[in-house]
């Protein structure tokens, strides 16, 4: 629990609970792992913490502290590092005319034997983006190293911004030189995500950070890839970025940014995160020298997709088609799997995702948890389909790798070198 000032404490008496859809389930050590390194704790304002009454044994919401009455409680979530998808999100009910929650995941978390647990399965074991192997002198040295090399390169400007004032991690590791780097390209795109970090018009929900507000020329893109792949083995770049729209609206940039790079070298992985809007598009990408997509995605049902990406100008055939164009090209394909649980453990989500695969092959689900408040994503989905009873992501994991053996789960773009072992 937090109290008024924020501090975090154990509530005597009572255990932790996670919350999917309508399903409220008591913490136990088997269902929980020891926080992840990085995790960050929130607190919930506006609603009360849902608990465990270890002497009644019954799971109630709990308004104010028993131990001092009248001192208002409220409930603690894990906002968990990459690399690990949730199995629960924090249990609370909302208080009447409650705001949305800011743009994070909120995990069950709960305290045993002096460290916090919480409600999470690890996906990916790859420390692409543990912040123990980013210090900040190194980021700033970093920094300073690309400001000699190419001091007019405005995209270099952007990502400074992005490592410095956003933390964001890919733009850090683009300093230090490792893993995969951003190359943040589009102002524009034609969905219009509830969730968007980096455009939000509606007031009750601020972006996290700033849209680019350029579009980088061709030769800065190709400058800073080049740049990336010449120094890091088994190197990643890619478009599609938190700080952008849809990378395919910049496609005119994008395409002979792409040749240019392959021009230069064979190495590296160029990969694009996308909402796989424009098939058309994508085609010129892969000839143009495009290694793989992720393919972003909250549902693969039609009617609950788009009331969550709420397209502009495209359909929902049109990423079944961009799936399908990649296949066809031999490209690597993954799918951004937004996770709620609830929603994405329900027995129809699970069952359309797998006939869904069956009929448009992916090579890897990218388990991503999504950042939106919880309660107030399951109502709106609960109006686009029927959601069963939630079976727990534990299973929806099992079954998927049962139904399909080769399929791979994890969190990060894979570079070239690990698509063969597929």
């Amino acid at each position: 629990m937090a109290n008024s000032s924020g501090k975090i404490f154990e509530l005597e008496g009572f255990a932790a609970v996670g919350m999917a859809a309508d399903a409220l389930v008591p913490l136990t050590v088997d269902r929980t792992i020891p926080l992840p390194f990085g995790s960050e704790l929130l607190f919930l304002p506006d609603r009360k913490p849902v608990l465990f009454n270890l002497e009644t044994r019954q799971i109630e919401t709990v308004a104010e502290n028993p131990y001092h009455p009248g001192e208002a409680i409220w409930p603690v979530a894990a906002f968990n590092s990459p690399g690990y998808v949730l199995a629960y999100a924090c249990a609370y009910q909302e208080n009447r005319h409650a705001g949305a929650l800011p743009l994070f995941s909120y995990g069950a978390v709960g305290w045993h034997r002096g460290g916090f647990r919480t409600a999470a399965i690890q996906v990916d074991r790859e420390r692409r983006q543990d912040l123990r192997l980013m210090p900040l002198e190194k980021i700033t040295a970093g920094v300073r190293r690309m400001q000699k090399q190419m001091p007019e390169n405005r995209l270099r400007r952007h990502l400074e911004t992005c490592a410095l004032k956003y933390s964001c991690p890919a733009a850090k590791n683009f300093f230090i030189g490792r893993c995969e780097a951003p190359l943040p390209t589009s102002r524009y795109c034609n969905a219009r995500c509830l969730g968007c970090i980096s455009l939000q018009k509606n007031n009750a929900i601020s972006n996290c950070q700033e849209r680019i507000a350029f579009t980088p020329s061709s030769r800065e893109i190709s400058e800073i890839a080049l740049c990336h792949i010449r120094r890091v083995k088994k190197s990643v770049v890619s478009f599609g970025q938190g700080c952008e729209g849809d990378p395919l609206l910049a496609a005119d940039v994008i395409e002979p940014a792409i040749r240019r790079i392959r021009a230069a070298s064979s190495d590296g992985t160029i990969n694009m995160n996308t909402n796989a809007s424009r098939p058309d598009i994508l085609d010129r990408l892969f000839t143009a020298g495009l290694d793989s997509i992720r393919v972003s995605m909250n549902s693969v049902r039609e009617s609950c997709y788009k009331a969550y990406f709420r397209p502009n100008g495209y359909r929902f055939s049109d990423v079944t088609d961009s799936i399908d164009t990649a296949r066809r090209h031999q490209k690597f394909i993954s799918m951004n799997y937004l996770n709620c649980p609830g929603f994405t453990d329900s027995p129809e989500e699970l069952n359309a995702l797998i006939a869904f695969i069956h009929k448009h092959p992916v090579d890897l689900i990218q388990w991503r948890n999504l950042n939106f408040d919880p309660a107030r994503y399951v109502r709106i989905m609960a109006k686009s389909a029927r959601q069963g009873d939630p079976i727990g992501m534990e299973t929806v994991l099992k079954k998927l790798k049962q139904a399909f053996p080769k399929i791979k789960f994890g969190y990060f773009n894979p570079p070239k070198e690990a698509f063969k072992s597929n």
